[in-house]
């Protein structure tokens, strides 16, 4: 039976030097209060420091030095294993500026890394970021001059090449939880999405390490031994915080959230319709949602990525696909309505929750039909940076694992951004204000996506942008579609840093 204590007796527990191990993705089951007592205490004692942080996601609220962040930039820790960085802005400039040892590696890869340290594994196999930018023949996944650590290795198997990734070494867990019954088990009932629990619980105690749980409530009776996210044996103290929100930023609890209010497909399609954005800076993400969702096919199942392709789920509600395909996320819902914003990583009306692990086996092995993930530079070899540049560190988060092994892909990014302002009528897509930032490049700053990878895998790719798109040609980018109102030559290939093959028929965009 695990010992019940407060918060603040928790991270009395944790030494100088320890690595603390989150179950987090963003602003999912996220462990605020315990955060909270933790910054608290460094104020108070310059103690613990020089602390490492494992989170197979990313920490923080998307708003700079939020609970989970403030451990950080408070100067308590001294390393950092993430594969997401963007909802952490303060840390990620840290990182940027040099001032703490930080590494990024793809999210898919880190859970499933975090699974074979709870079987007793010292290095997890896979093909997960082959010939990008975490491959040992480019060592981007350090960060800056600080990260000296080599954590990926090449090694062949029956003559192919793979990649060997280091597994983590925890001595401390921090689990965010909804209850814990009468026995000391833990569930995970009212949260949207689960992570990897019981693999962190599991590959803490292999360890020796102590196992921390958040949870809003003590239940009065035992759970089904099916509803049981980690069982008592695993887990050594629970803190019992009532204050605790769903998803951090978002007060109260919204029961739609964990499933407990049945939604059906017309319900669904009418909810992401009233929340459409009506803000006239969104006029581009719309544009490009609106044109992506028509790749969509019925019976595909679908990741949709953060930022820009946030839209399409609404789009295929708009247009009657959302009942047609299955929509998911990395953080391991299945079917029903993604969501954007804070919520990221949620869905309403979804069917099942599979813990991320799970998630990324269905993704590594091809199971996805087509993914909209978002990108930060497109070459003009058809190459993707979707993670790093010297002024903006977003971190890979699950990029790769999408990205790499998905039969059709389809990039969703302005053109330019910066300033970009557009209008939408009649007549056709009007650049009212160009963006200061080119999103196309000669060459892409960090390798995300290979173009040559995607030969390889025979994928079909596609660059949709608010007045064009682009395909994956041969010998690059081709240009298939332009937007009606938007001068080929000015808005377009004028402004491009290379030249581009333009389709003998040129087709027009449709929204």
């Amino acid at each position: 039976m695990p010992q019940f204590i407060s918060a603040a007796e928790a991270v009395k527990l944790i030494r100088d030097g320890d690595t603390l191990i989150y179950n987090n993705f963003l602003g999912m089951y996220n462990c605020e209060q315990l955060s909270i007592a933790l910054n608290e205490r460094f104020k108070a004692e310059g103690h613990p420091k020089d602390l490492t942080i494992y989170c197979t996601a990313g920490l923080g609220g998307w708003a700079p030095n939020t609970a989970c962040e403030q451990i950080v930039t408070l100067g308590a820790v001294k390393k950092l294993y993430l594969s997401h960085y963007a909802s952490m802005p303060v840390t990620a400039q840290m990182v940027l500026d040099n001032q703490i040892e930080a590494y990024n590696l793809p999210f898919g890869v880190m859970s499933h890394a975090v699974r074979a340290a709870a079987a007793g594994h010292d290095f997890v196999i896979s093909d997960a970021g082959l010939n990008l930018f975490v491959d040992p023949k480019y060592k981007g996944y350090q960060l800056n001059e600080r990260s000296k650590e080599e954590l990926v290795d090449e090694i062949y198997i029956n003559g192919k090449r793979h990649l060997k990734y280091a597994t983590p070494k925890p001595d401390v867990a921090l689990i965010k939880a909804s209850s814990v019954d009468s026995r000391g088990n833990i569930s995970m009932e009212n949260e949207p999405v689960i992570g990897d629990p019981l693999s962190i619980a599991q590959a803490t105690k292999r360890r020796g390490g102590i196992v921390i749980v958040q949870v809003e409530k003590v239940l009065d009776t035992p759970r089904r031994p099916i509803e049981v996210s980690i069982p008592a044996v695993l887990v050594d103290y629970v803190c019992v915080t009532p204050e605790q929100t769903q998803i951090q930023g978002i007060s109260g609890s919204d029961p739609k959230f964990a499933g407990d209010v049945p939604m059906t497909d017309e319900v669904l399609v009418e909810y992401a319709k009233s929340h459409a954005s009506t803000n006239p800076k969104d006029l581009a993400k719309q544009l490009i949602a609106r044109r992506a969702a028509k790749e969509l096919k019925p019976g595909d199942v679908v990741n949709i990525g953060v930022g820009a392709p946030e839209f399409v789920a609404v789009e295929a509600a708009r247009v009657g696909m959302l009942p047609k395909v299955a929509l998911t996320v990395e953080a391991g819902s299945m079917k029903g309505l993604p969501m954007g914003g804070l919520a990221f990583g949620a869905a309403m009306g979804t069917q099942a929750v599979c813990t991320t692990a799970e998630q990324f086996d269905l993704y590594d092995g091809g199971g996805l039909d087509i993914c909209f993930i978002g990108a930060l530079e497109v070459d003009k070899d058809g190459n993707v940076n979707g993670h790093y540049n010297p002024k903006k560190l977003s971190g890979i988060g699950g990029f790769i694992n999408i990205t790499q092994f998905t039969h059709r892909v389809v990039f969703c990014t302005t053109f330019s951004a910066g300033g970009l302002e557009i209008t939408h009528d009649e007549n056709g897509l009007h650049i009212v204000k160009e963006g200061k930032f080119l999103k196309l490049a000669d060459h892409v700053t960090a390798l995300s996506f290979s173009a040559q990878n995607a030969h390889e895998n025979k994928q079909e790719v596609t660059y949709v942008t608010e007045r064009c798109v682009f395909q994956l040609g041969e010998k690059g980018l081709v240009l298939t579609e332009v937007a009606k109102g938007v001068d080929v030559k000015k808005d377009i290939l004028d402004l491009l840093p290379f030249q581009v093959e333009v389709a003998a028929e040129l087709k027009e965009m449709e929204f």
